[in-house]
């Protein structure tokens, strides 16, 4: 593993309790940051911070309630001392379903975890890193953003919708030292397979030109880059995960 350089950086990650989220916190720890992880699961979230170790705080926040995260964006400061990184990647699967028959109420609540939290916390971080004039910003999107997964346009949508949202506030804040890019992945084997079906996990296996799911640790490395001071340049990008199903 090549150890990116991290000392003394503070992060947040979103829905870092477990699956993505945690193998982030867990690159990131390696990497010499302090990780303060935000999830909705207080006895996941103790559970992971306990296994982790020193250096890693934790929050019990609901990422679709803006309340709830601005206090725990200044709670997280005052702790750990600042956010240097966040890394937004708290999100659902919602139900496979063709569009017309949707749920409203599912459809609400894909959109409001997946899409608003996201928002949310970048609307509560943002302005800490403007003061400091320093930050990384990876938002975790989706290839089904790219691409409209059949039977998931609640979360096809709220991907997308993560992939403008990266754009835009890249641009906003490309005249400071704080970068905002998101990435792509294909599906990774995690709990979020409990939510869909096995035809619709057979349906994206059958997409993946590699012909296996992406591992939680890849995306990690790749995170772990973007988070770093050596990404200077590049923001409002789109990384590519899908292990050769993007088409661009």
């Amino acid at each position: 593993m090549n150890r990116i350089d991290l000392d003394g950086r503070r992060a947040v990650v979103t829905g870092g309790a477990q699956g993505i989220g945690r193998a982030i916190a867990e690159r990131l720890l390696a990497s010499g940051a302090t990780v303060t992880l935000w999830d909705r699961d207080p006895g996941e979230l103790e559970s992971t911070r306990g296994a982790l170790g020193s250096g890693t705080g934790g929050a019990v926040v609901d990422v679709t309630d803006p309340e709830s995260v601005e206090r725990a964006a200044a709670a997280t400061i005052e702790a750990a001392g600042g956010i240097d990184i966040l890394v937004n990647n708290a999100g659902i699967a919602g139900p496979n379903a063709t569009t017309w028959e949707y749920p409203v109420d599912e459809w609400r609540q894909v959109i409001e975890i997946d899409l608003n939290g996201v928002f949310y916390c970048c609307r509560a971080v943002v302005p800490h890193m403007i003061e400091r004039g320093y930050g990384r910003i990876v938002n975790i999107a989706s290839i089904a953003g790219k691409e409209g997964n059949p039977n998931a346009s609640a979360y096809s949508a709220a991907k997308a919708g993560v992939i403008a949202l990266t754009k835009s506030l890249g641009k906003e804040l490309a005249d400071r030292d704080i970068a905002v890019n998101c990435i792509t992945p294909a599906a990774a084997r995690t709990r979020i397979f409990e939510q869909i079906t096995q035809a619709h996990i057979d349906y994206m296996l059958s997409k993946i030109p590699r012909g296996r799911f992406v591992l939680v640790e890849e995306l990690a490395a790749l995170v772990a880059w973007l988070v770093s001071e050596e990404n200077s340049f590049t923001t409002g990008a789109v990384f590519d995960a899908s292990g050769g199903r993007a088409t661009y």
